[in-house]
């Protein structure tokens, strides 16, 4: 599992400012956030993404993560994990997508994707279930993160066996929730006084999605919902 996959460090000197949406639509039930995992919207979305799929499919990066799309009790939903509190590093403790370095063995980014997803949750996700390759992140540091979005289904119907040396929890949350805007945030970052980047910020799930993880997530979902789903704009750069 990669740290740097998930989220940013926190910095002693890199201070934060944290605000609510206010200009997000409401989700009805049953609206577009419900049915966004029909074959028709799939369709739409695995043409959006063969561009970027051609393009950085056998390219050289850093890391890729599988951006989890599922079901549960029929909801569209986005499948989580919280990283071990026992793992060193400042990244333990944290929300992320399953996701990890690129080993010289694997035959794409999406096979890095998919190995590491079973190597964290136990379960063989197949690459007919990928919907392809959003656009990929630089960091700061340089280093080159790769999204894959996959559906992996039915989540009451996975046989999810997580890797409790890496994962501590195994959560989701729904597409619905994520589009109403009182469930809506950002977050400014601020570098030796100076404004940085902005990311967004998901409240009142389980855990509060932030930092890399939420920006995957913003991007996903825009994918999804076109025109229904809108966020403040975000200053993503070469900034993580």
């Amino acid at each position: 599992m990669l740290a740097t996959v998930l989220r940013l460090s926190w910095r002693p000197d890199l201070t934060r400012t944290c605000a609510t949406f206010a200009n997000s639509p409401e989700v009805t039930a049953h609206g577009p956030a419900w049915s966004c995992l029909s074959l028709e919207n799939e369709q739409r979305c695995r043409h959006v993404l063969e561009a970027p799929t051609a393009q950085y499919r056998d390219t050289k990066v850093s890391a890729a993560v599988l951006v989890s799309l599922c079901t549960v009790a029929g909801v569209p939903s986005f499948l989580y994990t919280l990283r071990s509190s026992t793992l060193l590093g400042s990244h333990k403790g944290e929300v992320s997508f399953p996701g990890g370095k690129c080993d010289p063995s694997d035959q794409s980014v999406i096979h890095t994707a998919l190995r590491e997803t079973e190597e964290e949750l136990g379960i063989q996700v197949l690459e007919e279930n990928v919907w392809g390759i959003m656009k990929p992140l630089t960091l700061r540091t340089e280093m080159v993160i790769v999204p894959v979005l996959a559906n992996l289904g039915c989540k009451e119907l996975l046989s999810l066996r997580p890797n409790r040396a890496e994962v501590e929890d195994v959560f989701t949350l729904s597409l619905p929730h994520i589009c109403e805007k009182q469930n809506q945030g950002y977050t400014n970052f601020r570098w030796h006084g100076r404004y940085r980047y902005t990311t967004p910020v998901f409240l009142n799930g389980k855990y509060r999605i932030w930092g890399l993880t939420a920006a995957l997530t913003d991007f996903a979902v825009k994918l999804l919902v076109p025109g229904l789903y809108r966020t403040r704009a975000l200053d993503l750069g070469l900034h993580f």
